[in-house]
Parts: C-alpha cells; structure tokens; sequence
C-alpha cells in the first residue's frame, strides 16, 4: 500500500496485514535491515516525528525486548520488539508520525521506528498493521472513521497499473451490494489472541459434498490455539489437520481426467492440463456456524502454474489444533468488510478493479 508519512510527507509501500497490529517502518540508522525499494526513512528528516518516551503509559501497549531496558528518565526513547507467525521481527524505538493521504492527514499515528527488522517483506518498506488490537491503524483511525473498513484485492494477474482499494468508513456502494454476505467475528472469549480476526467455521464443501471433518477442528482450544483468522498477511489458505488432509483428498478424489504431477514443490495435488480448452474442476466453499456459507471461484483456489499447462490446488496444510488462515489468494475479487461495532465479516463478490 502506497503510503505519505511525515512531514515534509514522503512516499513509502508498506505490506497491508489484517493479522498483526504493530505500524512500522525501516529506519535510519538501520542496523540489521531486509533489502526495500527506494530510500529508508529517516526521523532528521521529518518534523513531525515525536519518539514516544518508556515513561509513557502508550509504551505499555508494545512488547518491550527482552531482557527489558530499566526506564531511567522521561526522556529515554520506548524500545519495543515485535515478532510474527512465520518468525520475521521487527525491534526499534515506538514513536508517532503523521500520515497523509490525498483525502487527510492523520497526526500523532503510533509506530515502529525499526532499526533491527528480518523476515519476508520483499522490498517493502514496512507493515501497516490492521488487526483488532488497540496498536493497529484501523484502531487509532476509529475516531474519524469509525468501526469499520474493507478492502477489494484484484487477482494477482491483473495489470501492474490496476490498483486493490483501501476504504476507512462505512461504503455505501457495498453496504447495498445484493451479494452481500456476513458471518460473525468471533469474539468475547478470553483466550483469543485480540489481534486476530476469527470466523467459525463449521463445515467445508468440495464439489457440492460437505466434507466428514470433525466439527472440534474448527474451535479454539481451551488454551487459545486453533481456531480461523481472515489474514490479508498471508498468501495462500491454511487449513489445520486432519480438516487439510480430507479437503485434499476429495481433490484428488474429484478431479477427474487430468494426470497428477508430483514434481512440483510445497503445492500438492497439482494437474497436467496441458491442451485442455474447458477445464472443469469441484467447487469449493466454506459454511460457517452461524448459517453464511462463502462459495469462491476456482481461480481463488487453484493457482496456475505454467499458464495453460500445469494447475495446483492452493490450499496448505497445519498441524492439529494449530492455526487456520484465510489467506489473500482466496480473498481476490471478494470486496471484504471489517466491521468490529457489528462483530461481523462481511464479503460480496466483485471485479476489485472496477472499484
């Protein structure tokens, strides 16, 4: 996401995730830092950056490092370490900044100034973080925008200049959507983890079957694991087993006349369709416990390889009890609402370029 931060502004990308919280960007002096397009940000440059102090009550909502530094004096700057699931971390000063759009400018935005940042974020130059927590820049825009916000990812074929949509606020254009589904987020129980956005599953459909997968699957566990997050922050969907197991297997089961291929990495089953002009393969949704049921295109969930030759179901595997993700492929031209005041998700089915 293209983003205008400080003062003079200056353009940065940053990676949108809907799993995290934490705002942060690479910073001058950067100590350990991932290779990003375009020049890192530097707070001498900006008059608007304020380091947020350790004696300030803000600098108790952010993990400190560990061991944590003594807070000696109001001056000293509040360090913070912050990690994700798949082990890339980000540790700097928490500071506020501003940021500005071509509709507004946001003041006093908290963020993570990082010196010390590893992980995948292929040439971005940082994370806006849109989770649930009180951190994140949905929770800090809720004064002037109130409860919600949606996004409309276009598929990931579609032209470099066609651009995904980021709304903060109510749109009415989608709130009068005849496609318009919701299910409920998942919330008031004490175990969650308050960054994530859960939706219970209660069943899943390939090819017009619902699946034998035992209903405990889908529930958060009595220490806080398991359970189904909407994440704009990973790739592809992850299901944990045995529910990946069985979906797998009704694939295999229902895909019929196309040679399996077994050579290619991480991605299983995948199909030699080389030739084929109508490919036909099993539908694929997901029905949720409060009744909604989420039914997604093929190309949301089978990913093409060799344009016209090789196709792979898109779908990945987690341990027992472990975490399942609906990730961003599956989201592709689903325009999807966050709304946190209703405690509900909301998706309506959509060409994103056209919004």
């Amino acid at each position: 996401m293209d983003v205008f931060i400080g003062t003079p502004p200056k353009h940065f990308s940053l990676i949108l995730d809907t799993g995290s919280d934490l705002n942060w960007i690479q910073c001058v002096p950067c100590h350990d830092c991932f290779e990003q397009n375009g020049p890192l940000y530097d707070p001498i440059d900006s008059t608007s950056f304020k380091n947020i102090s350790c004696s300030d009550p803000r600098c108790q909502l952010i993990s400190s490092p560990d061991p944590p530094l003594p807070c000696k004096d109001h001056n000293q700057s509040c360090p913070y370490f912050y990690w994700y699931g798949d082990s890339s971390n980000t540790t700097g000063d928490f500071a506020l900044e501003t940021f500005t759009s071509e509709f507004t400018k946001v003041e006093n935005v908290m963020i993570g100034c990082g010196h010390w940042n590893r992980g995948l974020f292929h040439g971005a130059a940082g994370l806006l973080g849109l989770g649930r927590g009180p951190l994140s820049f949905a929770s800090q825009l809720q004064s002037l925008y109130g409860h919600s916000f949606s996004y409309c990812l276009v598929d990931r074929n579609s032209d470099t200049n066609v651009t995904s949509k980021l709304i903060f606020g109510e749109d009415k254009d989608l709130l009068s959507h005849p496609e318009l589904n919701f299910t409920s987020l998942v919330s008031g129980k004490e175990n969650l983890v308050d960054t994530f956005y859960y939706v219970q599953i209660k069943s899943i459909m390939v090819g017009g079957e619902v699946l034998n997968i035992p209903e405990e699957t889908w529930n958060v566990s009595a220490d806080g694991a398991g359970g189904t997050i909407v994440d704009s922050g990973t790739t592809l969907s992850y299901f944990s087993e045995p529910a990946y197991q069985t979906i797998r297997d009704a694939f295999l089961r229902k895909v019929k006349g196309y040679p399996v291929i077994d050579s290619v990495p991480v991605l299983d089953p995948c199909y030699n369709v080389s030739g084929v002009d109508n490919l036909v393969l099993p539908e694929f949704g997901i029905l949720f416990a409060d009744g909604a049921a989420w039914n997604f295109p093929v190309e949301n969930y089978f990913i093409w390889l060799q344009p016209g030759e090789v196709v792979c179901l898109a779908i990945l595997g987690t341990p027992r009890s472990a975490l399942s993700i609906i990730g961003n492929y599956q989201q592709q031209n689903f325009h999807i609402l966050y709304d946190t005041k209703r405690s509900r998700l909301g998706y309506a089915p959509m060409n994103c370029a056209d919004v």
